[in-house]
C-alpha cells in the first residue's frame, strides 16, 4: 500500500505548486481553475492520507506488495452480490432524476427525485433482511 500512499502524496504536491502557479498567473481572469486545483489538492491529500494511516495498520504486507506473492494469495471473499436485484437499477435512475432536477434546479422535482432516491437506497440496504415473500 505504500505505493499508492506515495503516488497520491506526489500528486498531492504536484497539484499544490500548481494550484500556487495558476493563482499568481491567471487569479485576475480565471478564478475558478484555481479554486478546482486547490479542491482536488485536498482531495488527493485525504486519500494519500487515508493510504497512509491504513499501511500502518497492516500487520503484513498485502499480496499486491509482496514480490514473492502468488496470484492464490489474493484470492478471498471480496463480498456479496446480489445478481438478481433490480434496486441497482432503481437506484441509478432516481440518482438520474435528481440529478437533472438539481442541473434545471426545479425544487418539485429535487423533492421527488430525492424521495425516490432515499427509497431506493433503503430497498438496496433493506433488500434481504426480511423474509422472502413467496
Amino acid at each position: 500500500m505504500l505505493v499508492e500512499t506515495w503516488m497520491f502524496l506526489g500528486l498531492t504536491g504536484f497539484f499544490l505548486i500548481a494550484a500556487i502557479i495558476y493563482a499568481v498567473l491567471q487569479w485576475s481572469t480565471e478564478p475558478v481553475g484555481v479554486v478546482a486545483l486547490f479542491l482536488t489538492f485536498g482531495l488527493t491529500l485525504i486519500i494519500g492520507t487515508f493510504l497512509r494511516f491504513s499501511s500502518r495498520r497492516l500487520d503484513e504486507a498485502r499480496p499486491e506488495d509482496n514480490d514473492d506473492a502468488d496470484i492464490a494469495d489474493g484470492a478471498g471473499d471480496i463480498g456479496f452480490f446480489s445478481p438478481g436485484s433490480y434496486w441497482p437499477l432503481a437506484l441509478a435512475a432516481s440518482a438520474a432524476f435528481t440529478a437533472i432536477a438539481l442541473a434545471f434546479f426545479l425544487i418539485w422535482m429535487l423533492v421527488i427525485g430525492i424521495g425516490l432516491l432515499l427509497l431506493a437506497v433503503a430497498g438496496l440496504l433493506f433488500e434481504y433482511h426480511r423474509r422472502p415473500a413467496h
